[in-house]
């Protein structure tokens, strides 16, 4: 009841082919549903814990299929009291995938991702990362007992994602280049030595990461929201909800669809240059810069994905700056007790400025997702707050400090 399809040219291959690129035009690939051979509904989902496998029917894998989980999603929905209340609006929630097992929302495709491997009799795993990709495969990969490879660019990964990786035992490997150039060499080196890549080019790791966008209806009564705020870098996440959205209001589950609203950094933004400029084809950014790590990807690979899923939902694609992802760091973290990291953070920096640029109305039903975990950056909450004053153990020093 799947197989893959191609997205450019609509060739259709069988589900146990190991490719992700169309042979014959190029295109990139995406797991095609038949929803009418899917049965299931509210109830069925009810009897299960909130999470991935929930929802196991909407999902690509084999009737004795081993499921590889660290119990993935379920993440809260966090009404946006305060912050609606700062910026005037009526209705913001916050979905806040920083609480899933590994601290990201890459655990819900690194799910599927492992159970696939096993599936197709992988004998090891690999990935290129910004860090939250290697931190999540590597733990998924020693809950599965597969070896892992692991290629970052040198110098310019969080500690705290580079601790993780390391801790689940990858092989980390870091080169002398950037996020783009280690994606190059990781395809290669899948290739060469025949292990599993799952990078965001897998479509089947897509298909767990989908499953935001049903906990999402699941969470608000079973309806859509009018509209979903995603950061954006190589832009699987945000084709990957809009798949998840489309397969639930096909399937009847919902009457509506939201839309897809992509939030780049400014130094990392050639996806929404491109649909600012009403083209098609993406310009890559060389080099690109910005202080929210794991969104600093010049080459997106899953672009075209993306501007699709934008553009069928009626959605938009904006840019802030470093500046505006800090600031609305600051702002969930005291307004809304809600710690990220600084890509996070670009979702509330982008509904920030489209709210003061009136590009949202203030009445729609708004979800900003909020990808990681603060502890994932440290360094960039240290290198900015106040840090911690010294003291004798003496009531009235204390006393001065507090004045």
């Amino acid at each position: 009841m799947y197989r893959l399809k191609c997205i450019k040219c609509s060739e259709e291959y069988p589900h146990d082919k190991q490719t992700f690129i169309c042979e014959k035009c190029q295109g990139l690939l995406e797991v095609s549903i038949d929803i009418d051979k899917v049965s299931a509904d509210k109830d069925t989902f009810d009897k299960r814990p909130i999470g991935v496998w929930r929802y196991r029917e909407f999902l690509p894998v084999g009737e004795g299929a081993k499921i590889i989980t660290l119990k993935e999603g379920g993440t809260p929905l966090y009404p946006g009291e305060n912050i609606q209340k700062k910026i005037g609006l009526d209705d913001l929630y916050i979905k806040n995938e920083g609480a899933n097992p590994t601290g990201s929302f890459k655990d819900r495709g690194m799910t599927l991702g492992l159970t696939k491997a096993l599936e197709f009799k992988a004998t090891g795993v690999c990935c290129a990362s910004t860090g939250n990709t290697s931190a999540s495969l590597a733990a998924y990969a020693a809950k599965a007992n597969l070896k892992c490879l692991v290629i970052l660019p040198a110098g310019k990964i969080a500690v705290g994602k580079l601790a993780q990786a390391i801790l689940h035992g990858a092989k980390v490997v870091a080169i002398r280049g950037n996020f783009d150039d280690a994606l190059k060499l990781v395809r290669a080196a899948s290739e060469k030595f025949d292990i599993y890549l799952l990078n965001s080019i897998n479509p089947w790791r897509l298909e767990g990461q989908k499953t935001a966008a049903f906990e999402i209806i699941d969470q608000l009564g079973w309806q859509a929201p009018d509209r979903i705020i995603v950061p954006v870098g190589n832009c699987g996440n945000i084709s990957a909800i809009w798949k998840g959205f489309k397969e639930f209001y096909n399937y009847g589950l919902i009457d509506k669809l939201p839309k897809m609203t992509g939030i780049q950094a400014e130094g990392a933004s050639p996806v929404a240059q491109a649909f600012k400029e009403g083209k098609d084809d993406v310009v890559p950014f060389n080099n690109p810069d910005t202080i929210a790590t794991a969104i600093r990807i010049g080459a997106p690979v899953n672009a075209p994905k993306a501007l699709a899923a934008v553009k069928e939902s009626g959605g938009l694609l904006e840019t802030v700056t470093d500046e505006e992802i800090l600031n609305a760091q600051t702002l969930l973290a005291c307004l809304e007790g809600i710690g990220v990291e600084p890509a996070s953070a670009a979702s509330i920096a982008g509904l920030v400025k489209l709210t003061k640029s009136s590009e949202i109305d203030t009445s729609e039903k708004i979800v900003c997702i909020t990808t990681g975990h603060a502890l994932k950056d440290p360094e960039a909450i240290f290198s900015r707050f106040e840090k911690p004053i010294e003291i004798e153990p003496d009531i009235e020093e204390l006393e001065k400090i507090l004045d």
